[in-house]
């Protein structure tokens, strides 16, 4: 994606519109007492112009001050400024996080693309408006730089707009310029932008980015955000091609992937070839890089975060981060306990939109833990007073260090185990119990309490059949119950005689439930899975159990009848026999019946020692490891 720089600014700007510039302190006289006041979003705050406003504050009363998030110093959200500014946020960050949370100032939750609304509607009014600006160019436009969102609104919709004109603020492009002329007053100040550096990354941190980016299909039109969990994938995507993006938000890790050419856009189907977004926020060197660079389209809100834009998108991936997640699948992002965090943002926006796609993915990722791995963000029920973000009809993927949980068009019973499988094995116990005692699983799974182990994630591998097939094989999981249910029905009555020595016609739920809860150690089952519209079918399943007197293992498989005598079953045992040996076991045993001559074959393929012998009906082997 190459990026072409146009570099052009009215060296006499000062003189020729020299009637509308004023100092600081002297453009925020025109404030009164009572006056709602916009300022500019995050890393593009106009500072000299709060400074300036603070600096009045005992002139001053009741002006009310209203934002999204910003970055920097908030001198106006103290405790003592109170009287005199009272905050209004969209979105609550950290420089007016503990006076909120102190009920002194207001969080407004609403969506971020109607946000605008709220101002041309005239539902909340703005007297005033302080924004950063370039200085214009020849034709007298400015560029809203590194923040257009919702500050291209605000200053649309003000009674009075005054502009921080800084030169140090890049000339971003797109539906990014404010004409001079729709300015009320400019103020020239020469300073640098804020910088916001992200927290360095954690191994759980890093494991999610690796779980993330694994559903991030080549040609996808991506979402990410700021903070530890979108940086961590953003550094799994390097193997990726031809990725888009379509956030409201980029950071300094863009850039790495704009010039190694994973983000291209060409596979865009909505601004082909546009990293399109509505502010930045990082560090000096991503400033430079947007600066008057082509590669970028910056936008307003209204359009970045439109559900029906995004949805509009090829393969849009949402990306978005929660404080919890309760088992019946509801998001709890903006609030915690009933005190406030952060807000809904672009979330929902984004979420729906992707979800909408045909081939859309709507993730949110978290760490299975908080406190240190004191508290479970996977909750039977979220905390009292915290608030529904993303409502469980709307949730889709689910990720966290410890895998992924797509809960979309699942039944409560199946997203409580979902996501008890991905919850840190701490808590899972204790999930468990609280989710049969709240009727979200049925009573029968009290008995598996101790037993709900996710096999490891590195045994997860592909096959290549002799018919050119790719199947996958992969340790049984804990949602997999249905799945395994619905192979033993699509079973003969044959292969059911030769598996399992009967003729039952059913299977009560109690032996599936042993036959998928299992510890992974002593017993260890493989499912050899090949992809369907609904996700994945399982067609054969192989399995052993651990004799630790003898350190030799009981093994057996079965292959669903349709895609039998074609090398699955030698693959799973060829398989199966791999990880034993890792595992250090010594063998294994097996049972067949007599007529059972395929399966007899499968076991005289092996590269190890085989005995058998003759009893009654049926060949007992032993295959000992060489």
């Amino acid at each position: 994606m190459a990026a072409m720089r146009l570099n052009w600014v009215d060296p006499d700007w000062q003189e020729t519109y020299a009637e509308q510039i004023e100092t600081p302190e002297k453009a925020v006289r025109r404030i009164r007492p009572g006056d709602r006041v916009f300022v500019g979003t995050g890393c593009g705050q106009p500072l000299r112009l709060v400074r300036a406003l603070v600096g009045r504050a005992d002139e001053l009363a009741d002006v009310e001050i209203v934002h999204l998030l910003t970055f920097g110093d908030a001198p106006y959200a103290t405790k003592e400024m109170s009287s005199t500014f009272r905050i209004n946020s969209f979105f609550i960050g950290e420089n007016v996080r503990d006076l909120i949370q102190q009920g002194i100032g207001a969080y407004t939750p609403i969506f971020l693309s109607d946000v605008p609304r709220l101002f041309s509607s005239g539902r909340l009014p703005l007297d005033a408006a302080l924004i950063h600006v370039t200085p214009p160019d020849a034709n007298g436009y400015c560029s809203l730089g590194i923040s257009v969102d919702i500050v291209k609104s605000a200053a649309e919709n003000a009674s009075l707009v005054i502009a921080q004109v800084n030169p140090r603020m890049p000339r971003t492009l797109g539906n990014a310029r404010i004409h001079v002329h729709d300015i009320d007053v400019l103020v020239p100040v020469e300073e640098e932008l804020v910088e916001y550096a992200t927290p360095p990354l954690n191994e759980t941190t890093d494991r999610i980015g690796r779980i993330v980016a694994s559903l991030v299909d080549d040609g996808s039109t991506v979402e990410f955000g700021i903070g530890k969990i979108p940086q961590a994938i953003v550094a799994h995507l390097k193997d990726k091609r031809d990725l888009g993006i379509h956030t409201e938000m980029v950071s300094d890790s863009v850039i790495e992937l704009i010039e190694s050419g994973v983000v291209t856009g060409r596979r865009k189907s909505v601004d082909r070839g546009k990293v399109v977004t509505t502010f930045c926020v990082g560090s000096r060197k991503l400033y430079d890089f947007v600066d008057n660079n082509e590669a970028f389209a910056f936008h307003p809100t209204e359009y970045v975060n439109d559900p029906f834009v995004i949805g509009r998108q090829n393969r849009p991936v949402a990306i978005n981060t929660a404080l919890e997640v309760d088992l019946t699948g509801q998001v709890g992002a903006d609030s915690l306990a009933g005190a406030f965090y952060s807000g809904i943002g672009g979330q929902v926006d984004f979420n729906r939109g992707a979800a909408h796609a045909d081939d859309g993915k709507a993730i949110i990722a978290l760490p299975s833990t908080a406190k240190g791995g004191e508290v479970s963000r996977i909750v039977t029920r979220l905390s009292a007073g915290a608030g529904v973000v993303t409502t469980r009809g709307d949730v889709h993927y689910v990720v966290t260090e410890y895998g992924v949980a797509y809960l979309h068009g699942k039944s409560v019973e199946e997203r409580a185990i979902a996501l008890i499988a991905i919850a840190h094995p701490d808590f899972r116990a204790r999930l468990l119990k609280e989710a049969v005692d709240a009727r979200f699983l049925h009573p029968e799974f009290a008995r598996v309490e101790g037993k709900l182990v996710v096999g490891p994630t590195e045994l997860r591998t592909t096959r290549l059949l002799g018919d050119g097939t790719q199947v996958t094989f992969r340790p049984i999981h804990p949602t997999d119950e249905p799945r395994i249910t619905d192979l033993f029905y699509a079973l003969s009555q044959e292969t059911i005689y030769y598996r399992y020595m009967s003729r039952s016609k059913t299977v009560p739920r109690s032996e599936i439930q042993d036959f998928v809860f299992i510890d992974h150690r002593s017993e260890l089952a493989i499912v050899c899975t090949v992809p369907e519209a609904h996700g994945e079918d399982i067609i054969a399943v192989g399995r052993y159990y651990l004799d630790e007197k003898t350190n030799m293992a009981e093994v057996a498989f079965v292959v669903r009848d349709d895609w039998q005598n074609k090398g699955i079953g030698t693959e799973l045992l060829r398989y199966l026999t791999q990880i034993a040996i890792r595992n250090g076991i010594r063998g294994f045993t097996a049972e067949v019946l007599r007529a059972n001559r395929a399966m007899q074959r499968v076991f005289h393929k092996v590269d190890h020692q085989v005995t058998s012998h003759p009893q009654d009906d049926v060949y007992s082997f032993v295959i000992e490891f060489q």
